[in-house]
C-alpha cells in the first residue's frame, strides 16, 4: 500500500528555512522524502542543510523578501535547479513590537511586505506552475493572531489575518485546478520572534497557564502538520487553517 504521507520525488520550497519554524518544516519535508529548496534572507542556511544531510537533495536560496525582484526570482530559481516545484511553504516572517499610537510607517511596511505581500507574490508564481502541472500544495504559516488581535503588534496581526483570508481566497480559485492551498496557525512557540515574551517571566507564566497542554510549542511540533498538508493525505483539504497550539484556541 502506498504511504499517503510519502513525499519522495516531490520538490518543496520553504521560505525562512535557516532557523525556527522554517528549519523544522524543511527537516520534516526532507525526512518524508522531498527535495528541498531552503530560503534564507541573508546567508545560506548551512545549519539546516547539515541537519538534513545527504539523504535528499537540498539547495540554498538567499533572497531579501523586502525586495520584490528577489522575491519573484525564488520560484523560477527553484524550478531551474530542481526541475519542478510541488510544494511551497510560505513561512518567512518578521514581527515588530510597538504601541499602536507610536507604530512607524517603516515597521508597518516591512511587516506587511514580508509577512503578506511576499506570500502572495510567491503563491502567484508557484500557482501558475502548479496549475500548468495539474497539481501542487501551498502552505501558508499564519498565527493565532489571525483570530486574535494581540498586543503591540498591529502590523503582524493585520498581516497574519490577511494571510488566513488569502489562503481561503486562493483555495477558492485553485481547488478545482489541482492545487491545495491551506495554512498552519502555530500557537505560542519558542522561537526568535517570541523570545521577548518567553524571557518575560510574568508574561511567560500567564501564557503557559492558558495553554491546556501546559507548555509552549517547539518548532518540531509543526512538522507533522506540514507534511500532512504537503502530502496526498490532504488532497481533499482546501482553504483550511490548521491550528497547532496546544489547545489555546479551545480554551
Amino acid at each position: 500500500m502506498t504511504d499517503p504521507f510519502d513525499l519522495t520525488g516531490r520538490v518543496a520550497l520553504v521560505t525562512g528555512a535557516s532557523r525556527g519554524l522554517g528549519a523544522a518544516i524543511a527537516r520534516a519535508m526532507a525526512a518524508a522524502g522531498a527535495a528541498v529548496a531552503l530560503h534564507a534572507s541573508e546567508r545560506e542556511p548551512t545549519v539546516t542543510m547539515t541537519a538534513i544531510g545527504s539523504t535528499v537533495r537540498t539547495i540554498p536560496l538567499v533572497a531579501d523578501l523586502r525586495d520584490r525582484a528577489q522575491t519573484d526570482a525564488l520560484v523560477p530559481r527553484t524550478i531551474e535547479r530542481l526541475g519542478r516545484l510541488d510544494i511551497l511553504v510560505n513561512n518567512a516572517g518578521i514581527i515588530r513590537r510597538a504601541d499602536a499610537d507610536a507604530y512607524s510607517d517603516e515597521d508597518w511596511d516591512a511587516v506587511l511586505e514580508i509577512d503578506l505581500t511576499s506570500t502572495f507574490r510567491l503563491s502567484r508564481a508557484a500557482g501558475r506552475h502548479m496549475i500548468a502541472n495539474g497539481r501542487g500544495k501551498i502552505i501558508n504559516v499564519s498565527s493565532l493572531l489571525a483570530f486574535q488581535g494581540g498586543i503591540r503588534v498591529p502590523a503582524y496581526a493585520a498581516a497574519k489575518g490577511g494571510l488566513a483570508q488569502l489562503t481561503k481566497a486562493l483555495a477558492n480559485e485553485w481547488a478545482g485546478r489541482g492545487v491545495n492551498v491551506n495554512g498552519i496557525a502555530p500557537g505560542y512557540m519558542r522561537t526568535d520572534n517570541t523570545r521577548a515574551l518567553f524571557d518575560d517571566e510574568v508574561r511567560r507564566e500567564q501564557i503557559t497557564a492558558r495553554i491546556p497542554a501546559g507548555r509552549w510549542g517547539v518548532p518540531e511540533d509543526l512538522g507533522g502538520a506540514a507534511v500532512f498538508l504537503a502530502s496526498s493525505a490532504s488532497d481533499y483539504v482546501h482553504g483550511h487553517v490548521l491550528v497547532v497550539d496546544g489547545g489555546w484556541m479551545g480554551r
